[in-house]
């Protein structure tokens, strides 16, 4: 029985949704419910992605970039040093314990961090601002942001942000949590505010063991080490590097014979930026100058990635090594106390430490050797005992090489005598079956040791059986060659010239030298230029055909320079080897020919020469395109090289390798047949139908040309970005960038290294030696590695001096505006240089008008003399930069940015000419005091001038007498006492003063001084100000001026309405009776009169007395408030003291180091 299984469900069908209007869809369903929040959040998204976008700039890293520069910056006592300790004890287990310049180390597969310190100085710190691709920003979080600080952020502003890490120690010296928080949080707001809201603040706690803790320095060491860093613009267009190490390779006679020469160092480091010049690259050195490269030269890298040595293991560059020693291979410091051996083409330097030698104190026979020789006076052969080679020997002062020879002749010293155990030349060796180039036996790389001795050991025997017996003795002796090259080819060597003493190969030298000289092609075009040859000759050089006799007997002339010697010398005769060269047939013999690479010729010769009709001119006036060809012209193809490619037109197109035939003559003709076809057509046909013609060949030129325009591709071919469709225009540029680097890429690496480094100079990366001339002595001699030496490299442009004109603004921080014509360091480019600088501003794009003083607030123009820097670089401003001078203030003066580069700029200061008149008529006046000449009045003849009182007028005419006076015209009649003004522009040159900061050739590299002002001057000598009597203000004393009462007509009076007319009213002569009567007191009015006198008299006196009383307790009140203030603020001291005391208070800025009751160990 079959089991039944109950039936499936039926599937519903979904039912079909009525269709309603608009095919079904409900509009109102697709609203969108809220518009404007909807637009609002769109324009938030647009902004959002805009705020994204950057100017693209070229990523011109490379495969294997260079370390990056880590700086470590901040106030004295805040822990840089121990900070650079503990992580180079994370990457490298090294414990450094003092460093000194640059430490370089491996932190990962392709990635290396050159930590360096930068000082508190301002040269420091500028220069650092410039290089450091990351900053390590230390903050006190015991006491705050500090100024120095604040300082090195607003230097970094105008020369491009890096990134920036704050890291806040001293927290352990928090007790309550609470305030800790609070500290932490009041830090970090300060931060986002300084640098960018997000920015990222590590938090450092106590010391152990001379270290920050190993969880903190781990945490700190992995977000450096997976950073990106954004190429700035600045760094992205020029080379760069940061000294790791300098030495001086002058000679040291030279240094003896003058201390203070100029010296020849070497500077090596890591290439940044862009591709570093490999010819002459003009460079500058922050605290020297200007300088040139004499010499640079790619070494091996001293710090590799393990990611480059596995390369350079594989390409066969390096040998693998078995044994591998992490401590001397990831970290580099050459001028720190990192022990080991540098090598390098000038010496080879041996660090043995500061405590394992003591001078006095040597160990061993070598070290009193080496410090005999370091102690030594005079060099070797110079002193007057002269040179003893051994203990027992006697001194040679000198040694004439003339006598030895003789000495040998005279006692028959005429060679080697006994045998010499050296392979001879036979024929058993190396002629007939015994063929050296034969590997059939012998030359199996698995033959074994012992069949190698055994073969030599025989052919020692045959060679010994070789021997020729001299006559006198019989000694035996071998036949040597005349030199290395007489041994040439062993194959060629027959017995019989073995036998004579002679070589096969010197036969017949003559001969086989005109066999290889008929077979040299010639160039015709140097050929033509020869005026010793004739015509004849040339021709048959340059079509290889038999030569003169001349030629034949071995007599040939000269015809290159270069072959002069070797084609006609006698070299059979040793003496004649070094001649003086003759001067050539194309050189004036008294001519000074300065370059001698281009040659002088005879060119009224030549032409004499070329010129007629020989055959030989026939010949080669084909060569020349001076004219067109006739018909008549027969040029036979045979009379060039080549297949006559030349005059068929055939060619191959070296992109698709297709070869096209054509034929120059052949295209002309048809080309002319076809234009004596359209001519007679264009006769055939009427006026209109040329038209027509002419309108169909212009669009189809105009369709061709367009074709040709949508082909051209800046030879990126169908990848062009601007081809493909991109969302934004950004991301085209980017795309573009990208290619052109890919392209680039491509064509420099089918070069070899050689030629790479010749075209496209030292990329970053690479590990460099550079050799600098004329550098000052006092660089050598001062040299502290804490100061960062950096080589930047200068563009063709920035090597000239010229004004610049900037946008400037006074920082807001400075307490002193700026003032014109006062000298102001600038940080620009590469340079610190100072110069004075004039501040302007722009009247309506018309004039370019000098200020006094910098405005409040505002931005403003100045204008000075300096190194021309391409605009839209910014620049920062210090009036100084010595320690000494600091008086604890902010000292970033300015910042700005470069406007415009120009060789000369007018500025204009307002002037304003004042002059009195001496004669008025109606409307003109006669003016005096205001010119000296008639020829200054007569160069501002139409000038518009001005009454104090606003009445305007113009300069007319210069009076003949006096001189200097002048007729004006005004707009209504003056006055004697009016005042007229001209307010003219005087024009205004900036000072030319350019003074690079050498701050490297200083002692005392923190105190460089340049031009002071005249106040400072006087300060520091204690002069008084002089007083000018001119400046001196006097009593002005202004006379009472009366002026006339308003006089109105009595016809205009009796006009005026009611309400206007002035009521005028005539003296009285009377007096009235007011002022006739006397008022006489009565008897009982005069006692009241002087009873209320003597009772405001007692009044006065009782309120004077009780204002007296009351001052006297006033007074002791006040005093018994001070006293107690004064008590209370000495309270405060005392109580702020012994709290800071406690707390470990820092130090103050001036003094160096610090850490106050801490251990200074822990934080320097």
């Amino acid at each position: 029985m079959e089991q039944q299984n109950k039936a499936h469900r039926a599937v519903r069908k979904k039912s079909q949704k009525v269709a309603t209007q608009n095919n079904g869809r409900n509009p109102k369903a697709f609203a969108v419910a809220a518009p404007r929040r909807l637009e609002r959040q769109a324009r938030r998204t647009h902004d959002v992605n805009e705020k994204r976008f950057h100017v693209p700039m070229v990523d011109r890293t490379p495969e294997e970039p260079p370390p990056v520069i880590v700086a470590v910056v901040g106030p004295p006592g805040t822990g840089k040093t121990t900070l650079i300790k503990s992580l180079v004890r994370r990457y490298t287990k090294h414990t450094l314990s003092d460093i000194r310049g640059p430490v370089t180390v491996v932190s990962g597969k392709r990635r290396r961090l050159t930590f360096i310190e930068c000082g508190n100085d301002m040269n420091s710190m500028i220069d650092i601002g410039k290089i450091a691709d990351l900053v390590l920003l230390m903050i006190d979080g015991n006491f705050g942001f500090e100024m120095e600080t604040m300082e090195f952020l607003n230097i970094l502003a105008p020369h491009g942000f890096p990134r920036i890490l704050g890291i806040a120690t001293h927290l352990d010296l928090f007790k309550s949590p609470a305030s800790l928080r609070a500290s932490k949080k009041r830090l970090k707001r300060r931060l986002w505010t300084e640098v960018y809201k997000g920015a990222k603040l590590f938090y450092l706690s106590g010391v152990m063991n001379g270290r920050y803790p190993d969880r903190e320095i781990l945490n700190l060491a992995r977000f450096i080490s997976v950073m990106r860093f954004r190429p700035l613009k600045w760094r992205n267009e020029h080379s760069y590097l940061l000294a790791d190490r300098i030495v001086d390779i002058t000679h040291p006679a030279e240094i003896e014979r003058n201390s203070k020469i100029d010296r020849k160092i070497t500077i090596y480091g890591y290439v940044h930026g862009t591709p570093l010049s490999a010819l002459n690259a003009r460079v500058h050195v922050p605290g020297i100058g200007d300088l040139t490269i004499s010499d640079i030269e790619r070494l091996p890298d001293p710090c590799p990635t393990p990611y480059q040595e596995k390369k350079d293991v594989e390409e066969g560059k390096i040998k693998r090594r078995k044994r591998l020693d992490d401590r001397l291979k990831v970290i580099y410091a050459p001028m720190s106390d990192v022990g080991g051996v540098l090598i390098d083409k000038d010496a080879v330097y041996i660090d043995i430490g500061h405590r394992s030698f003591v001078e006095g104190e040597e160990k061993g026979v070598g070290e009193r050797l080496v410090v005999g020789l370091q102690n030594a006076k005079t060099t070797l052969g110079e002193g007057a005992a002269g040179i003893r080679l051994f203990s027992g020997a006697e001194a040679l002062n000198e040694i004439n090489p003339e006598d030895d020879e003789d000495d040998d002749i005279r006692k028959g010293n005429s060679g080697r005598k006994e045998r010499r155990h050296g392979r001879a030349i036979t024929d058993e060796s190396y002629g007939g079956d015994s063929d050296v180039g034969n590997d059939a036996e012998g030359d199996d790389e698995d033959e074994d040791y012992d069949d190698a001795d055994a073969e030599e050991a025989a052919y020692s025997k045959s060679m010994a059986s070789r021997l020729v017996d001299n006559d006198e003795g019989g000694a035996e002796e071998f036949e040597f060659a005349d030199s290395d090259s007489d041994l040439a080819d062993y194959n060629d060597v027959d017995d019989s010239d073995v036998d004579s003493g002679d070589l096969r190969w010197k036969s017949n030298l003559a001969d086989r030298a005109l066999k290889d000289y008929k077979r040299r092609k010639w160039d015709i075009g140097r050929l033509l230029y020869l005026d010793h040859i004739s015509p004849e000759d040339v021709i048959m050089r340059w079509k290889h055909e038999q030569l003169s006799s001349t030629v034949a007997d071995g007599e040939e002339e000269d015809i290159e320079d270069d072959a002069s010697d070797s084609e006609n010398g006698d070299r059979d005769n040793g003496d004649d080897f070094f001649k003086k060269r003759e001067n050539s047939s194309i050189l004036p013999v008294d001519a000074e020919v300065i370059d001698r690479t281009i040659p002088v010729y005879d060119d009224e010769g030549l032409k004499d020469k070329w010129s007629g009709s020989s055959p030989a001119f026939a010949a080669v006036k084909g060569r020349f395109m001076t004219r067109q060809s006739d018909e008549n012209d027969e040029i036979n193809p045979s009379d060039f090289d080549g297949d006559g490619d030349e005059l068929s037109g055939n060619f191959e197109d070296l992109e698709t390798g297709q070869t096209i035939t054509g034929s120059s003559t052949e295209g002309a003709k048809q080309d002319s047949v076809s234009g004596e076809k359209e001519a007679e057509e264009q006769k055939e046909m009427s006026y209109d139908k040329v038209r027509e013609a002419n309108a169909r060949k212009k669009e189809k030129l105009r369709l061709r040309f367009e074709e040709e325009e949508e082909q051209e591709d800046d030879g990126l071919g169908d990848d062009d970005p601007e081809k493909k469709l991109y969302d934004t225009w950004h991301d085209a540029q980017k795309a573009k960038i990208a290619k052109q680097l890919e392209i680039n890429k491509a064509e420099f690496d089918e070069m070899d290294s050689a030629t790479r480094e010749r075209v496209e100079g030292y990329r970053a990366g690479h590990y460099v030696r550079i050799v600098i001339d004329n550098i000052p002595c006092e660089f050598i001699e001062t040299l502290d590695p804490k100061f960062p030496v950096i080589i930047g490299s200068l563009l063709a442009s920035e090597d000239r001096l010229g004004f610049l004109q900037v946008r400037i603004k006074r920082h807001r921080w400075h307490k002193k505006i700026l003032k014109s014509n006062d000298p102001l360091i600038f940080s620009l480019g590469w340079r610190r240089f100072q110069s004075i600088p004039i501040y302007t501003t722009s009247d309506s794009r018309t004039r370019n008008r000098m200020l006094k003083y910098t405005p409040e607030h505002l931005h403003c123009t100045g204008t000075f003399y300096g190194p021309l820097i391409a605009p839209n670089t910014g620049f920062c401003a210090v009036q100084s930069v010595a320690n000494g001078a600091a008086s604890g203030a902010f000292r970033i003066a300015a910042t700005g940015i470069v406007l415009d580069v120009d060789q000369s700029v007018q500025i204009v200061k307002k002037l304003k000419l004042v002059g009195t008149p001496y004669k008025i008529f109606k409307n003109t006046a006669f003016i005096q005091g205001m010119f000296n000449s008639a020829l200054e009045v007569a160069k501002f003849e139409g000038a518009s001038i001005k009454t104090v009182s606003g009445i305007r007028g113009q300069i007319k005419r210069a009076l003949s007498k006096p001189e200097g006076h002048y007729r004006a015209t005004f707009e209504d009649k003056i006055l004697m006492s009016d005042i007229v003004i001209l307010r003219a522009w005087y024009p205004i040159q900036p000072r030319k003063l350019y003074n690079p900061v050498t701050s490297l050739l200083l002692n005392e590299k923190t105190e460089w001084q340049g031009m002071r002002l005249t106040g400072e001057l006087r300060h520091e000598k204690n002069l008084p100000l002089p007083q000018l009597k001119d400046s001196e203000y006097t009593t002005i004393e202004r006379s009472v001026r009366r002026f006339n009462p308003l006089r109105i007509p009595k016809t205009i009076r009796s006009e005026l309405p009611f309400k206007s007319q002035i009521a005028m009213m005539n003296p009285q002569k009377k007096e009235s009776y007011l002022q006739k009567r006397a008022v006489v007191l009565g008897g009982t009015e005069k006692k009241k009169r002087d009873m209320m006198q003597k009772v405001m008299t007692l009044r006065n006196e009782q309120v004077r007395k009780r204002q007296e009383k009351k001052q006297e307790r006033k007074t002791a009140y006040q005093k018994k408030i001070a006293e107690n203030e004064e008590k209370r603020k000495e309270r405060e001291r005392k109580d702020k003291r012994e709290f800071f005391q406690r707390q470990g208070k820092k130090r103050s800025a001036g003094e160096p180091g610090g850490g106050g009751k801490r251990h200074r160990g822990d934080y320097e």
